[in-house]
């Protein structure tokens, strides 16, 4: 498979961009520089600088969508900026729940103004997504805003499933894909949709999207799992085995776990000792993980849904360059390192 970078996918990015950051431009002054730090536009002092921002996969995928369903770019733009700041939103409460202290190579907000602030910047976020789609003049900006509201529900429920699962040794497959579709897939399958929506295409042609965009979203939570246990730090910004070290309930873990291989059963041991494991200590209980074939299973299951998103592309009346365009997002999904 060709590896695919972002920048082929590039869909009205610097329209995007732009709006992004005119509807920051709307918060209040106290929160406004928290929200910009976080998104890579300047430091802890206000001071703008060039960091990473993120993949921007979400909008990228908004704005392909309503290209792929016949629209302008132009029309999908206040939908891509929305999913973003939901996206960014659920990042900087994520990073609170778990506390951690790092992504993109910087402290994270929680980490440099606090807990209170981290939750009203999230919060800020999340307001201001649907204010961007309600008031962009859009004849469908209601039916848009509903989808990207169900679509938080959904990924509300995911990450509180996902908080559950820390305390509990009894996790099962099934019900960790269930909180990945929640956590995960909702909103890029929000993110195909509301691009088709905004671009007036029929009612199959935003359900096959939406598909798409739920086989991809399991895509890349199951690469993102495998990047918490095996990720380069250098290109991941986070700490090796990271997952491994808070004991998480990932795909590639459960798997192992439900694998009845004798290297599950040791994982199972392993994550009901207590104590900080050691750097060795994680370093066994990835090999155990990859000895009971999870690492395998993850691998190969994050491309077999690439395939069903692709079949899912097959059955919408969508433009072939585009096609092309969102099969390449998804491979880029499924091969990315970061």
């Amino acid at each position: 498979m060709t590896v695919t970078t972002l920048s082929t996918v590039d869909a009205g990015g610097a329209a995007v961009r732009s709006a992004l950051f005119d509807a920051v431009g709307r918060l209040d002054n106290a929160i406004r520089p928290v929200v910009a730090y976080h998104l890579g536009w300047c430091d802890e002092q206000g001071r703008a600088v060039t960091a990473d921002s993120g993949k921007s996969v979400r909008s990228r995928l908004a704005m392909l969508a309503a290209q792929a369903a016949g629209g302008d770019e132009h029309c999908a733009v206040p939908g891509a900026v929305a999913v973003e700041l939901v996206h960014n939103f659920s990042l900087v409460h994520d990073d609170l729940m778990d506390r951690d202290a790092t992504r993109r190579h910087r402290p994270t907000v929680w980490a440099v103004w606090g807990d209170a602030v981290a939750v009203l910047a999230g919060d800020a976020m999340l307001s201001l997504a649907h204010e961007v789609l309600l008031d962009s003049g859009s004849p469908h900006a209601v039916s848009a805003a509903l989808l990207v509201g169900r679509a938080t529900q959904d990924l509300i429920r995911g990450q509180a499933a996902d908080v559950d699962f820390e305390r509990r040794n009894d996790v099962g497959l099934a019900e960790c894909i269930r909180m990945a579709m929640g956590k995960t897939a909702a909103l890029l399958s929000a993110s195909a949709g509301v691009g088709a929506i905004l671009a007036d295409a029929p009612p199959a042609t935003v359900a096959a999207l939406r598909t798409y965009g739920d086989n991809i979203g399991l895509a890349f939570q199951l690469v993102d799992d495998l990047l918490g246990i095996w990720g380069d730090p250098e290109v991941t910004g986070k700490p090796v085995f990271s997952d491994l070290r808070s004991r998480k309930k990932s795909l590639p873990v459960t798997w192992s776990l439900e694998s009845g291989r004798p290297a599950g059963l040791e994982l199972a041991r392993w994550l009901d000792r207590t104590g900080d494991p050691t750097e060795s200590d994680l370093r066994a209980a990835a090999e155990m993980v990859e000895a009971a074939g999870g690492r395998r299973w993850a691998r190969a299951e994050a491309r077999r849904r690439l395939r069903a998103a692709q079949r899912a592309l097959d059955a919408a009346a969508i433009d072939p360059v585009y096609r092309r365009e969102l099969t390449h997002l998804a491979e880029y999904i499924v091969e990315r390192s970061a």
